[in-house]
């Protein structure tokens, strides 16, 4: 027996770009073209490709979960888990091998390249397998899935999902007598003197990443691009220039910087948890994922605190996105690998897979119901650091998911070295906002023309 599958989804515009095959989504609704799925019981021996980009210990997760689908499932479906690298190296592997009409079966995709693989022609939108098993959606992390959801449509399955976190020195906060923990940027002057002069060297190690100026930006309830953050239809252009976002953030960032409470520690997510991790600095950003490596290398030294991601001002309403990666999978015109993808993506987002996902890597479950998995139980009562994540994630809301676009990439690395260039003194504060929207439109407008 074979099941076809219709949904709605956004309407594909007929125009494809010759050098890519790039294919454009707009704000209309239309069925997706139909597509056969097969039944569980026809999928005996049936061998699925997996590209994901999990290295280190993530990686050993990913293998873990892997062979035990493959010893345990009833259906004779055998996965190969394949590591590509990082996750732009995934990404354009994927793309040459699409040229090739080869690739894999199910691939792991980081959230910035959202935009890009809908709008790609390679995939099967995980609603059209949602709908034709009957999977029950509400399992599933609403602020998570929310990120991949257009118009109602799930594109991918959420998989290792995070949200950033402040951390802080707990002695170093009991030693300057502080006892409210800042929430924005602007309160972290406030009590940066304290800091200072109770033993830190640094008030705040702020790593230059696009990642936390998105959500600075969020946690403003200001969006990033227009056309609804890239989500009602495909963006055209910034938002945050017009809408006072980018400078309020470059504003308070620059004057925490002037006042010596947070110097140029360097570009990237990473780039301040060396010197949190080493007494150094009383306060850094970090992705919830990194909690783990944080108490690890931190090994006792001084008590570990965390709170929400910082607003820019106290005043500001809003909320976190995700980061991370989805599961994305691919249309090669096979209903028994379509189905045998559709089992093994069933089987990673389970409670227990999702239990031991979170317990092993400090990703967020995919599944609420894994909080009843003794496993999660253990794994936060060994670090209660990570239910300000859980808590976090749920005082957010789907609104504030996050912007999508299709040149993300590009994106944070210029938004990375216009924020680089102001605290060199480079330029002010309106010229690097300037500068940021100039290139980042340009790259829209390129991109649009080259696929459209």
């Amino acid at each position: 027996m074979k099941k076809k599958l219709t949904a709605s989804v956004l309407a594909v515009a007929s125009v494809l770009s010759m050098s890519t095959g790039m294919v454009f989504a707009d704000e209309t609704t239309a069925e997706v073209p139909e597509i056969e799925m097969a039944d569980a019981s026809e999928v005996d021996k049936t061998t699925i490709s997996f590209w994901h980009s999990m290295g280190g210990v993530n990686g050993q997760a990913i293998d873990t979960l892997v062979q035990k689908f493959n010893d345990e499932n009833e259906y004779g479906i055998t996965v190969e888990a394949e590591y590509q690298g990082s996750y732009d190296d995934a990404l354009n592997k994927l793309k040459s091998a699409q040229i090739g009409n080869m690739g894999a079966d199910l691939v792991q995709v980081y959230e910035i390249g959202t935009r890009f693989m809908i709008e790609s022609g390679w995939i099967v939108p995980m609603q059209s397998m949602v709908n034709a098993d009957e999977y029950d959606t509400s399992v599933l992390e609403s602020n998570l899935a929310a990120y991949y959801t257009i118009n109602d449509m799930l594109y991918s399955m959420p998989f290792n999902s995070s949200t950033p976190l402040m951390y802080y020195n707990k002695d170093m906060f009991d030693a300057a007598g502080i006892t409210e923990i800042p929430d924005s940027l602007e309160s972290i002057a406030q009590i940066g003197d304290k800091l200072l002069d109770s033993g830190a060297q640094e008030v705040m190690s702020l790593g230059i990443y696009g990642w936390f100026f998105e959500q600075f930006i969020g946690k403003q309830g200001l969006e990033y691009a227009n056309n609804g953050n890239g989500r009602t239809e495909a963006a055209t252009a910034v938002a945050f220039d017009e809408n006072g976002a980018a400078a309020n953030i470059l504003n308070e960032w620059k004057n925490l910087y002037d006042l010596g409470y947070a110097p140029n520690v360097g570009k990237g997510g990473d780039a301040g948890l060396a010197d949190f991790s080493a007494g150094k600095s009383a306060i850094t950003l970090g992705s919830t994922a990194s909690l783990k490596q944080i108490l690890q290398d931190v090994d006792g030294k001084f008590e570990v605190g965390t709170a929400y991601f910082p607003k820019v001002k106290s005043s500001d309403e809003g909320g976190v996105s995700i980061g991370g990666a989805s599961l994305w999978a691919l249309d090669n015109n096979d209903p028994k690998k379509l189905r045998a993808t559709w089992e093994f993506v069933k089987f990673l987002i389970s409670p227990e897979s999702q239990a031991f996902w979170n317990a092993e890597t400090g990703y967020f479950p995919v599944n609420v119901d894994a909080h009843d998995e003794d496993v999660f139980k253990e794994n936060i009562e060994k670090y209660p650091q990570f239910e300000t994540a859980i808590d976090q994630l749920h005082d957010s809301a789907p609104q504030y998911a996050g912007a999508l676009l299709s040149v993300f990439s590009e994106a944070r690395a210029i938004v990375e070295s216009e924020i680089e260039s102001m605290l060199n003194g480079n330029e002010t504060v309106d010229e690097a906002v300037d500068s940021m929207a100039s290139q980042i439109n340009d790259a829209i407008e390129e991109y649009n023309l080259v696929n459209n």
